[in-house]
């Protein structure tokens, strides 16, 4: 990513970032002598736990997808059609001028999770130091953020391509292939995955021995980050008891 986004094509696809979470997991096998792990996943990280899965559910016990997109053919207007990732002069594909990483500003990290909080003061929401911290880590990432006018960080455009492809209708990957207890959790009001991905998803989970759909009212897409009071700590019980689920496998 120090050459110019314009001189590659979109960097780090789910088969790159499935690679990547294999070497963790091997990693965490070794240190902690388990055969099996679980493994969660939110939003992009989501659709790559899935497609990470589909390949290594032998090296898992427990999967949790957490407000992802799936593939489900209904209106995304962040990232899918009408949205900046389609190309205006072939409708239904690719943008190819997105090139390979764009550039985030501290305020793109927020704009979302503001407009989704239905309160004027968003700290009565959300903790702000936890924003804070959010933001602070996210432009920690990239030893160029600094030296923008507006501090900034690089993100590799691989994710969008991807999801442009899921939010058009193109699943990237088959739940069906998926062997070990997956538990599918929705926020209520999230502007990122759409009832129909979960929905979807659930359905072409048949391998799965235990498969549960939950949906948190009235939460965020950042519901991990908000107060407890709304939705975080639900969350939190919610993926704690899967997770703990005995299988008798180790």
């Amino acid at each position: 990513m120090s050459d110019p986004p314009e001189q590659h094509a979109p960097l780090v696809r789910s088969n790159e970032a499935a690679h990547d979470i294999d070497a963790a997991v091997d990693s965490i096998r070794k240190r902690t002598g388990w055969e099996r792990v679980s493994l969660f996943g939110w939003a992009t990280g989501g659709q790559w736990a899935g497609y990470y899965a589909v390949l290594h559910s032998d090296k898992l016990s427990h999967l949790v997808i957490h407000n992802a997109l799936y593939g489900a053919n209904t209106p995304q207007p962040l990232v899918g059609r009408g949205s900046d990732l389609e190309d205006p002069n072939h409708p239904g594909q690719l943008n190819p001028a997105i090139g390979a990483y764009r550039w985030n500003t501290a305020a793109s990290l927020l704009a979302g999770w503001d407009r989704s909080i239905p309160l004027e003061n968003k700290n009565e929401w959300r903790d702000p130091a936890i924003a804070e911290a959010y933001v602070r880590e996210a432009l920690a990432s990239d030893t160029s953020a600094n030296n923008q006018n507006s501090p900034a960080f690089r993100s590799p455009n691989g994710a969008m391509e991807d999801s442009f492809y899921l939010a058009t209708g193109r699943p990237l990957w088959d739940a069906s292939f998926i062997t070990v207890p997956t538990l599918v959790i929705g926020s209520e009001r999230d502007f990122w995955s759409r009832p129909e991905d979960r929905a979807m998803l659930l359905s072409h989970l048949a391998h799965t021995p235990i498969k549960r759909l939950i949906t948190i009212p009235a939460a965020t897409h950042f519901v991990h980050l908000d107060r407890n009071e709304h939705g975080r700590q639900q969350f939190l019980d919610a993926v704690i008891e899967f997770c703990r689920t005995d299988l008798g496998n180790k």
